[in-house]
């Protein structure tokens, strides 16, 4: 499997004769070659969040424009290997998303996650069919937010306030100055938000993934991954849930590493996206097998991120 090293190796040899961009061509290459592996249109949604912070890597309505380029023409009897690197993004953005991709590809949806689908990416994962996912991936809470404000934990805090001050008027003085900074409606916007997200989940499991389960067990997983994935209480949004994890809460998981030849191409192709990401001015890149792509491109003058920090979710962000 040609890995980190090798794709740079790769790339640099290409651009040493190429007349056209040389990133473009490695990452072409080898999506057609996984193309050729499983007979499955692949589109590959990869976003520059460990590289780089500026506004556009989240999932978004602007997306749906790209999805709409990159389905254009495919054959979609052969169904969707759906590649996914995201931190997350806009909710309501991401239910509308799942919604076309489903009219579009049906049940016959597949998510691959080389490394993190966080927040709204497991919502977009968890609408598939199954996800393959290796030892080194992850999914993340899908809990709401409200720019840091996590919904579950605040509702949680608001409740350990009334029952502290019932039982000890005197607690006031310590919580009035919290709950003073929480402004009219929050609280309703903040149940709301937690039903849509519990509700998504809930019916887009038992369409899809686990719809072939009899209702008790159907009702016994999807109870588990609600409460772990969107009642995400005591927990960073950004937790790493690995795959291990995900299959013993009741998620359909293929194991990477149970296809060789698979897992080489999935990971070499993580690679050539990682190489664009880092050394060119691309921010998000949406793109099939057949060569066909909408790259969204930052400001050259961005800051990369030395050291990053796990999933990035933007403040302007409601909920995910």
């Amino acid at each position: 499997m040609p890995n980190w090293s090798h794709v740079l190796n790769e790339i640099a040899i290409e651009q040493a004769t190429a007349t056209v961009f040389p990133h473009d061509v490695i990452r072409r290459r080898y999506l057609q070659k996984l193309f050729d592996h499983t007979d499955r249109n692949v589109i590959a949604y990869y976003s520059g969040f460990l590289n780089k912070r500026a506004e556009g890597i989240e999932v978004n309505d602007e997306d749906k424009n790209a999805f709409m380029l990159c389905i254009n023409e495919l054959d979609r009897s052969k169904g969707l290997d759906l590649i996914l690197h995201t931190p997350g993004g806009d909710a309501h953005a991401t239910l509308s998303l799942v919604d076309y991709l489903r009219s579009m590809f049906g049940s016959d949806m597949r998510a691959i996650v080389p490394q993190l689908a966080m927040s709204a990416g497991t919502m977009i994962a968890c609408s598939c069919k199954s996800i393959v996912m290796g030892k080194h991936s992850s999914l993340g809470p899908v809990d709401p937010q409200f720019g840091s404000v996590a919904a579950a934990n605040l509702l949680a805090e608001v409740k350990r306030a009334k029952t502290e001050i019932l039982a000890n008027p005197g607690a006031s003085l310590f919580w009035n100055p919290i709950l003073s900074k929480i402004t009219p409606s929050f609280l309703e916007r903040c149940e709301l938000a937690i039903e849509d997200s519990n509700q998504f989940l809930d019916e887009t499991l038992r369409d899809n993934m686990l719809s072939s389960l009899a209702k008790p067990e159907q009702d016994t997983a999807v109870e588990n991954i609600i409460d772990v994935f969107a009642n995400n209480i005591g927990k960073a949004h950004n937790t790493h849930i690995p795959a291990k994890r995900c299959a013993e809460l009741g998620l359909k998981i293929e194991e990477l590493e149970s296809d060789q030849t698979l897992q080489d191409l999935v990971l070499t192709i993580h690679h050539c996206y990682m190489h664009t990401l880092s050394n060119t001015a691309a921010l998000k890149i949406v793109e099939n097998h057949m060569g066909r792509a909408l790259v969204k491109q930052v400001a050259v003058n961005f800051v990369p991120m030395v050291q990053p920090q796990g999933a990035y979710l933007p403040p302007s962000v409601d909920s995910d």
